[in-house]
Protein backbone atom coordinates (compact mmCIF):
# COMPACT_ATOMS: atom_id res chain seq x y z
CA UNK A 1 0.00 0.00 0.00
CA UNK A 2 1.32 3.46 -0.91
CA UNK A 3 2.39 5.66 1.98
CA UNK A 4 0.09 8.48 3.06
CA UNK A 5 2.51 11.40 2.98
CA UNK A 6 -0.15 13.86 4.12
CA UNK A 7 -0.74 11.78 7.25
CA UNK A 8 3.02 11.55 7.90
CA UNK A 9 3.34 15.34 7.84
CA UNK A 10 0.03 15.82 9.66
CA UNK A 11 -1.52 18.12 7.06
CA UNK A 12 -4.79 17.86 5.07
CA UNK A 13 -4.72 17.09 1.35
CA UNK A 14 -5.89 20.65 0.75
CA UNK A 15 -2.79 22.10 2.48
CA UNK A 16 -0.95 24.85 0.62
CA UNK A 17 2.78 24.72 -0.09
CA UNK A 18 3.69 26.98 2.84
CA UNK A 19 1.61 24.90 5.27
CA UNK A 20 3.33 21.71 4.10
CA UNK A 21 6.74 23.34 4.42
CA UNK A 22 5.96 24.63 7.92
CA UNK A 23 4.75 21.19 9.05
CA UNK A 24 7.90 19.53 7.70
CA UNK A 25 10.27 21.94 9.46
CA UNK A 26 8.36 21.60 12.73
CA UNK A 27 8.50 17.79 12.63
CA UNK A 28 12.16 17.77 11.61
CA UNK A 29 13.01 19.88 14.66
CA UNK A 30 10.84 17.66 16.86
CA UNK A 31 12.53 14.44 15.74
CA UNK A 32 16.11 15.69 15.77
CA UNK A 33 18.01 12.99 17.75
CA UNK A 34 19.51 15.62 20.08
CA UNK A 35 15.96 16.23 21.29
CA UNK A 36 15.25 12.52 21.73
CA UNK A 37 17.96 11.19 24.05
CA UNK A 38 17.79 7.44 24.40
CA UNK A 39 15.51 7.20 21.38
CA UNK A 40 17.94 8.28 18.67
CA UNK A 41 17.30 5.24 16.45
CA UNK A 42 13.53 5.82 16.41
CA UNK A 43 14.08 9.55 15.83
CA UNK A 44 16.35 8.82 12.85
CA UNK A 45 13.73 6.54 11.30
CA UNK A 46 11.04 9.17 11.79
CA UNK A 47 13.34 11.83 10.31
CA UNK A 48 13.85 9.66 7.21
CA UNK A 49 10.10 9.19 6.89
CA UNK A 50 9.23 12.89 7.07
CA UNK A 51 12.06 13.69 4.62
CA UNK A 52 10.63 11.19 2.15
CA UNK A 53 7.16 12.70 2.59
CA UNK A 54 8.36 16.25 2.06
CA UNK A 55 10.56 15.16 -0.85
CA UNK A 56 7.29 14.37 -2.64
CA UNK A 57 4.79 16.92 -1.28
CA UNK A 58 7.31 19.76 -1.32
CA UNK A 59 7.93 19.41 -5.05
CA UNK A 60 5.00 20.70 -7.17
CA UNK A 61 5.53 18.17 -9.99
CA UNK A 62 5.82 15.14 -7.70
CA UNK A 63 2.90 16.33 -5.56
CA UNK A 64 0.66 16.63 -8.60
CA UNK A 65 1.54 13.09 -9.67
CA UNK A 66 1.05 11.76 -6.14
CA UNK A 67 -2.34 13.48 -5.78
CA UNK A 68 -3.47 12.03 -9.09
CA UNK A 69 -2.09 8.49 -8.91
CA UNK A 70 -1.18 7.96 -5.25
CA UNK A 71 2.42 7.23 -6.20
CA UNK A 72 5.39 8.97 -7.83
CA UNK A 73 7.33 5.97 -9.11
CA UNK A 74 10.95 6.85 -8.41
CA UNK A 75 10.78 9.00 -5.27
CA UNK A 76 14.35 10.30 -5.48
CA UNK A 77 15.39 12.39 -2.50
CA UNK A 78 14.97 15.80 -0.92
CA UNK A 79 18.06 17.18 -2.74
CA UNK A 80 16.73 16.40 -6.21
CA UNK A 81 14.44 19.43 -6.39
CA UNK A 82 15.32 23.07 -5.86
CA UNK A 83 12.09 23.51 -3.88
CA UNK A 84 12.81 20.85 -1.28
CA UNK A 85 16.58 21.41 -1.29
CA UNK A 86 16.11 25.07 -0.38
CA UNK A 87 13.82 24.10 2.49
CA UNK A 88 16.45 21.66 3.77
CA UNK A 89 19.06 24.42 3.70
CA UNK A 90 16.69 26.54 5.82
CA UNK A 91 16.25 23.58 8.18
CA UNK A 92 20.00 23.29 8.70
CA UNK A 93 20.05 26.95 9.67
CA UNK A 94 17.27 26.18 12.17
CA UNK A 95 19.42 23.38 13.61
CA UNK A 96 22.40 25.70 13.92
CA UNK A 97 20.33 28.43 15.54
CA UNK A 98 19.07 25.98 18.19
CA UNK A 99 22.52 24.53 18.82
CA UNK A 100 21.52 21.12 17.40
CA UNK A 101 24.11 18.87 15.78
CA UNK A 102 24.40 17.86 12.12
CA UNK A 103 26.43 14.64 12.49
CA UNK A 104 23.41 12.28 12.40
CA UNK A 105 22.75 13.42 8.82
CA UNK A 106 25.88 11.54 7.67
CA UNK A 107 24.13 8.27 8.52
CA UNK A 108 20.80 9.28 6.99
CA UNK A 109 22.27 10.54 3.70
CA UNK A 110 25.35 8.30 3.59
CA UNK A 111 24.65 6.99 0.09
CA UNK A 112 24.33 10.48 -1.35
CA UNK A 113 27.47 11.71 0.43
CA UNK A 114 29.73 8.95 -0.85
CA UNK A 115 32.42 10.39 -3.07
CA UNK A 116 31.52 14.04 -2.44
CA UNK A 117 34.20 14.67 0.19
CA UNK A 118 31.56 16.42 2.32
CA UNK A 119 30.61 15.48 5.87
CA UNK A 120 27.83 17.03 7.93
CA UNK A 121 29.86 16.00 11.00
CA UNK A 122 32.84 18.06 9.81
CA UNK A 123 30.60 20.96 8.88
CA UNK A 124 29.14 21.00 12.39
CA UNK A 125 32.60 21.11 13.98
CA UNK A 126 33.99 24.02 12.00
CA UNK A 127 32.61 26.68 14.32
CA UNK A 128 34.47 25.12 17.25
CA UNK A 129 37.91 25.00 15.63
CA UNK A 130 40.66 27.62 15.66
CA UNK A 131 39.77 28.63 12.13
CA UNK A 132 36.20 29.90 12.33
CA UNK A 133 33.94 29.90 9.30
CA UNK A 134 33.21 33.34 7.92
CA UNK A 135 29.96 34.64 9.49
CA UNK A 136 27.00 34.09 7.20
CA UNK A 137 28.71 31.50 4.99
CA UNK A 138 25.99 29.75 2.99
CA UNK A 139 25.37 26.00 2.90
CA UNK A 140 25.41 25.08 -0.78
CA UNK A 141 23.76 21.66 -1.05
CA UNK A 142 23.40 22.02 -4.81
CA UNK A 143 27.17 21.90 -5.09
CA UNK A 144 27.65 19.28 -2.35
CA UNK A 145 25.28 16.77 -3.88
CA UNK A 146 26.34 17.29 -7.47
CA UNK A 147 23.06 18.71 -8.74
CA UNK A 148 24.88 20.89 -11.26
CA UNK A 149 26.60 19.35 -14.26
CA UNK A 150 29.64 21.55 -13.92
CA UNK A 151 30.84 22.74 -10.49
CA UNK A 152 30.69 26.51 -10.33
CA UNK A 153 33.48 28.46 -8.73
CA UNK A 154 32.79 29.51 -5.15
CA UNK A 155 35.29 31.02 -2.73
CA UNK A 156 35.06 30.43 1.02
CA UNK A 157 36.32 32.63 3.83
CA UNK A 158 37.81 32.10 7.26
CA UNK A 159 39.08 34.34 10.04
CA UNK A 160 42.44 33.68 11.73
CA UNK A 161 43.54 35.30 15.00
CA UNK A 162 47.27 35.84 15.58
CA UNK A 163 49.31 37.61 18.25
CA UNK A 164 50.98 41.03 17.78
CA UNK A 165 54.37 39.27 17.84
CA UNK A 166 53.32 36.89 15.06
CA UNK A 167 51.99 39.85 13.08
CA UNK A 168 55.27 41.70 13.46
CA UNK A 169 57.56 38.80 12.55
CA UNK A 170 55.31 36.87 10.19
CA UNK A 171 54.19 33.31 10.84
CA UNK A 172 52.84 30.11 9.32
CA UNK A 173 49.63 28.36 10.31
CA UNK A 174 47.97 25.13 9.28
CA UNK A 175 44.37 25.16 8.07
CA UNK A 176 42.56 21.81 8.02
CA UNK A 177 39.55 21.60 5.72
CA UNK A 178 37.76 18.39 4.70
CA UNK A 179 40.65 16.43 6.23
CA UNK A 180 43.23 18.20 4.01
CA UNK A 181 46.01 20.34 5.55
CA UNK A 182 47.01 23.64 3.96
CA UNK A 183 49.84 25.93 5.00
CA UNK A 184 48.91 29.58 5.47
CA UNK A 185 51.85 32.00 5.23
CA UNK A 186 51.25 35.26 7.09
CA UNK A 187 53.70 38.01 5.99
CA UNK A 188 55.51 40.19 8.53
CA UNK A 189 53.95 43.54 9.37
CA UNK A 190 50.41 42.33 8.69
CA UNK A 191 47.54 44.41 10.07
CA UNK A 192 44.04 43.43 11.19
CA UNK A 193 41.76 42.99 8.21
CA UNK A 194 44.48 41.83 5.82
CA UNK A 195 43.24 39.13 3.44
CA UNK A 196 45.48 36.16 2.59
CA UNK A 197 44.39 34.23 -0.49
CA UNK A 198 45.03 30.53 -1.01
CA UNK A 199 44.53 30.48 -4.74
CA UNK A 200 42.28 27.66 -6.00
CA UNK A 201 42.81 25.80 -2.70
CA UNK A 202 39.27 24.43 -2.78
CA UNK A 203 40.33 22.21 -5.67
CA UNK A 204 42.62 20.49 -3.16
CA UNK A 205 40.25 20.37 -0.18
CA UNK A 206 36.83 20.02 -1.82
CA UNK A 207 37.56 18.91 -5.36
CA UNK A 208 35.82 21.99 -6.80
CA UNK A 209 37.11 25.32 -8.14
CA UNK A 210 37.50 28.19 -5.69
CA UNK A 211 39.92 30.19 -3.53
CA UNK A 212 40.14 30.10 0.25
CA UNK A 213 40.29 33.64 1.64
CA UNK A 214 41.63 34.19 5.16
CA UNK A 215 41.12 37.44 7.03
CA UNK A 216 43.79 38.05 9.66
CA UNK A 217 42.79 39.42 13.06
CA UNK A 218 45.61 40.71 15.29
CA UNK A 219 44.84 40.50 19.01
Amino acid sequence: MAKDYYRILGVPRSAAAQEIKKAYRKLAMQYHPDRNPGKEKQANEKFKEINEAYGVLGDPKKKKQYDQFGTVGEIGDIFGSRFTRTTFEDLMKDFGGEGLGFSFLDDIFGDRLRGTGFSFRTFGRRGRTKFEAWPGEEINLEEIFGQTRKPHRQDVRYQLSITPKEASQGTRKILTRQGKRLEVKIPSGVKTGKMVKLRNARQITDGVPGDIMIQVIVK
